[in-house]
């Protein structure tokens, strides 16, 4: 049922029987699907007890879902817990001596990127924070950096950064690119092959999922190196349980972890599917058309934005952010801020009403505008 977005779909969450739901940069709705595919976990872990053979089985279909979403192949597509964990088992592959130790980073990163870039410091790395533009990148890349690194969309302020261009910025020079695609992905086609080397992100957000489940796509020249941040199920055979030597898998799976996150994959799959039938082209151009309405009504306002959004995040300046979205919640519109901004994400749930709501409550709350 491809393009069931606003109405068509917008019953199958039940938070918008009572509230304006607007935060899925932070936590997407939760769906009855997800709901009922977390029960069916529950269900079968009663009837069955372990029921691994279908918990793998259920960890490659999950693989294979995050394969389409990003245009690739599932083998190379590996499962990780979080963007930490697949992040930290891509720089666990990397030498970070001399000549080649820069990590370049923009001022936009979530914490797990900078955090993690910064802690190879102890392993020889020089971590450079820069603008998040191609050209400020340009002036940083050279033949010393090993890694660059740029978000997809901005959490502190919506911003799309010009990930391929940025990316062409480091195939200039040999390094490897990484997008964190968290922002993004289920809001935004990619397609992650001609992006970067690496692209990661989790189900949290507008995958419609819970936290404990991230994808991590890996390219071909990361998929040739050896991760020594790894785990059992990144064995070439897991079912030989064998501890006589490491032995990574030849695919994406070699950066795999331990234990996969079963429960996680079960509402990951409920969510991922609700994304992969509306289809991501008919959700960006219903998104499109909200963003589109805020930012006419917060011109009326005379509201200041963070950035020029293109795509499914919007962050309005204000005077006090926390009070701002302190005072939407007591209107039963969940939102949330960055940075002194009120942060309002839309997604394929979303109506021009929720829009419409979002503006005549920011009118009654006017002093908390920027």
């Amino acid at each position: 049922m491809t393009g069931a977005v606003g109405e068509a779909i917008r019953g199958r969450f039940p938070v918008f029987r009572d509230k304006v739901y607007v935060n899925s940069c932070s936590q997407g709705a939760l769906s009855d699907a997800v709901r009922a595919a977390y029960e069916e976990y529950l269900d079968g872990w009663d009837a069955n007890g372990a029921e691994w053979d279908h918990w793998v089985e259920r960890s490659e279909a999950i693989r294979g879902r995050f394969a389409d979403l990003l245009a690739v192949q599932a083998d190379e597509v590996a499962i990780q817990t979080s963007v930490s964990a697949a992040v930290s088992a891509l720089v666990s592959a990397l030498d970070f001596r001399v000549p080649r130790n820069r990590i370049v980073i923009s001022e936009n990163e979530f914490p797990t990127v900078g955090q993690i870039a910064h802690a190879q410091e102890l392993r020889g790395a020089e971590v450079v924070q820069v603008e998040p533009e191609p050209e400020a990148y340009a002036a940083a890349v050279d033949e010393r950096t090993a890694l660059v690194c740029s978000t997809f969309v901005s959490f502190r302020t919506g911003k799309v950064h010009d990930v391929a261009a940025i990316g062409e910025v480091a195939r200039e020079h040999g390094a490897l690119m990484l997008v964190d695609a968290y922002q993004g992905a289920g809001a935004l086609p990619l397609r992650a092959r001609d992006l970067a080397d690496v692209v990661v992100g989790g189900t949290v957000k507008y995958l419609l999922a819970s936290a404990g489940l991230a994808y991590m796509y890996v390219g071909d020249d990361v998929r040739r190196r050896l991760p020594t941040q790894t785990g059992w199920f990144a064995d070439e055979n897991i079912f030989e349980m064998q501890i006589a030597s490491y032995r990574p898998h030849p695919t994406a799976r070699r950066y795999d972890a331990g234990t996969p996150p079963v429960p996680s994959i079960y509402g990951g799959l409920a969510g991922i599917d609700l994304i992969l039938e509306a289809g991501v082209p008919a959700i960006q151009e219903h998104v499109r058309g909200l963003v589109e309405r805020l930012l006419a009504g917060l011109d009326e306002l005379g509201a200041q934005v963070a950035a020029p959004p293109r795509g499914p995040l919007v962050c309005m300046r204000s005077t006090d952010a926390p009070a701002l979205v302190a005072a939407l919640g007591a209107d039963d519109i969940v939102a949330s801020e960055r940075d002194s901004s009120l942060r309002v994400s839309l997604h394929l749930y979303n109506t021009d009403a929720d829009v419409d709501a979002v503006l005549a409550a920011l009118a009654r709350h006017r002093r908390l505008i920027l």
